[in-house]
């Protein structure tokens, strides 16, 4: 007998791949982008998938518009509707133990709370149902790399500042969590190469279309098509997840998605590809690198699939939450009322153990040391070997085989002064016009620079002009100095620090890694070796839960399958 569908039927995130006829729809409405890419205002047609607004070819005009629901999401107005899906989603686990005759799991263990661990354990209930006790382990505070910092008795983002409108996960994370989009407060951005402005972004559609075009022929458009293409491929995955499909490891992820040419980008930079489909050299210098350098803190060096994930990030429209980009990790871990425990994993044993395995993980905190059994263990936290954190597997033949690398460290400085607008060639403040500041490999010492808003944003609130104190946040490779700040702020109130270590340094030289370290034991992470971004993560939340549910029931036709995009249509 052939188990249900995990989720029994009630998981509604299929994605149908975009047509090309459906993309030139979708492109028709639009808006300009606002957040730190002068390469955004080139295109007006990004995809969108949540109520577009705001300009059409100039200032002031309202853009075309079509209502798009994202789907997978359960109606925030209709409760009785998301209890349902919960009731079908603990029968389809019953119904799946009755058919393979295998009892639940009982207890499972995910190390760390950040995107990756509460997302996966939010999955893991939908699929198991709520009767498995989940503990979550994470040593410091709940959100990980979303977080934020306290300026002058107002919260800002620290970490992860926005997301991509077609990151499909998080719009139904927050949907379901019944949080809001937090009001955009537009801005203009530009690239500053330590001497001056190489590109700068003005109000208008058609005036930064012929500047683009003046400075670097068709190359923005070469770029956009190249990256529609990557995004395009990329897309399927929500389409096999709602499948239930899942893959041990992330060469066979990125295969079912581009097949070779997937592969192959993971292993080759972005400057060479590129300049294969006929992007300039300058083009990459001046605009490429900057948005590499301030999402990433990387070169044009990095990997291609890597980097277009990130210049995909800069060409569409970008959202936020209402309150702060955490209260999507805080949710999801009280929806699935799993168990927080404060402390650190030291080590994961595997006991000896008849039938499926058992692993005991150790831990310990202020109160001392303890450990427990756990079914399924799930490790979504990085496991870099130049991490002192890092985790010890003990007990396994063959070792645990951890992809040995480093991680990029980014600082994120948020400072509360007044910006030194004669640094950037503008003598009089009140005439600086850039919210937002990119650069490229001069100066060395930040990469971006924007004047940010809280994230609680009043109707009447507005931007700080250029001549006030505002709240700027500068990311640099590492900790400004006193004379840095100088060169960067006339003077300033308050500095404060946040280090994080935020990506893997991506090289074309590194080995992909597998999500299953053992029978029940996988390591969420593994993905952000090929892509490192908050939505990515979650599709890896997404994948573990499905492979760690498929494996459990030995329904091994849903794991590692070829040729899903034949298998998927047969099934709709």
């Amino acid at each position: 007998m052939r188990k249900p569908h995990p989720g029994g039927g009630t998981e509604k995130l299929p994605m149908t791949e975009p047509a090309p006829r459906e993309m030139r729809l979708m492109r028709a409405s639009c808006r300009r982008g606002t957040a730190a890419c002068p390469i955004r205002s080139c295109d007006q047609r990004v995809w969108k998938a949540e109520q577009p607004v705001g300009r059409w070819g100039g200032a002031g005009n309202p853009a075309p518009t079509r209502q798009c629901p994202s789907p997978g999401v359960l109606p925030p107005s209709l409760p009785a509707m998301a209890h349902a899906a919960r009731l079908l989603a603990a029968l389809a686990a019953l119904l799946a133990a009755a058919a393979t005759g295998d009892a639940q799991p009982s207890k499972i263990a995910v190390v760390g709370a950040g995107i990756g661990g509460s997302a996966v354990a939010h999955f893991l209930q939908q699929h198991f149902g709520p009767r498995v006790q989940i503990d979550v382990f994470e040593k410091g505070t709940v959100g990980g790399r979303l977080a934020t910092i306290s300026v002058n008795k107002q919260h800002y983002e620290s970490g992860a500042a926005s997301f991509h409108s077609l990151s499909l996960h998080m719009q139904g994370f927050v949907k379901q969590l019944g949080l809001r989009h937090r009001r955009e407060v537009g801005g203009r951005s530009a690239i500053f190469n330590g001497e001056n402005f190489v590109l700068e972004e003005t109000d208008w559609y058609l005036l930064n279309l012929f500047r683009l075009w003046w400075h670097y022929g068709i190359s923005f458009l070469r770029l956009q098509m190249w990256v529609e293409e990557v995004m395009e491929k990329f897309m399927r995955i929500y389409k096999y997840q709602a499948h239930g499909y899942a893959f041990s490891g992330v060469e066979e992820l990125l295969y079912s998605l581009g097949e070779s040419a997937f592969v192959n980008m993971t292993q080759r930079s972005v400057a060479e590809s590129l300049l294969q489909v006929g992007v300039t050299q300058r083009f990459i210098d001046d605009v490429v690198s900057a948005v590499l350098r301030a999402s990433y803190g990387q070169s044009a060096a990095m990997p291609a699939f890597a980097g277009a994930m990130s210049l995909a990030g800069a060409q569409g429209s970008l959202w936020s939450v209402e309150g702060g980009n955490k209260l999507v990790c805080s949710g999801l871990l009280k929806l699935t009322k799993a168990n927080v425990i404060h402390a650190t994993v030291t080590t994961v044993t595997l006991q000896p153990t008849e039938g499926k395995p058992l692993y005991r993980v150790r831990y310990e905190n202020e109160a001392g040391t303890g450990s427990d059994n756990y079914d399924i263990v799930v490790i979504a936290t990085p496991l870099h070997l130049d991490n002192s954190s890092t985790i010890a597997f003990e007990g396994f033949d063959p070792p645990i085989d951890v992809v040995q690398g480093s991680f990029q460290p980014t600082i994120v400085s948020l400072v509360h002064g007044y910006l030194n607008s004669s640094y950037f060639g503008f003598p009089d403040p009140k005439l600086f016009p850039f919210a937002n500041i990119l650069t490229t490999d001069f100066p060395s010492f930040f990469c971006a620079l924007d004047n940010i808003c809280p994230v609680n944003i009043s109707a009447n609130f507005r931007r700080k002009q250029p001549q006030e104190a505002a709240v700027w946040r500068v990311q640099s490779p590492q900790p400004l100095l006193r004379s840095q700040l100088k060169t960067l702020f006339r003077s300033y109130y308050s500095v404060q620090t946040a280090e994080w270590q935020a990506h893997p340094v991506h090289s074309p030289h590194t080995p992909l890694p597998r999500f299953t370290l053992h029978d029940q034991l996988f390591h969420l992470n593994a993905l952000e070796w090929a892509a490192s971004s908050v939505e990515v993560t979650a599709v890896a939340a997404k994948n573990v839960a499905l492979l760690a549910f498929n494996r459990w029931y030995q329904d091994l036709d849903k794991i590692d399958q070829k040729d899903l995009m034949h298998k998927v249509k047969t099934e709709l």
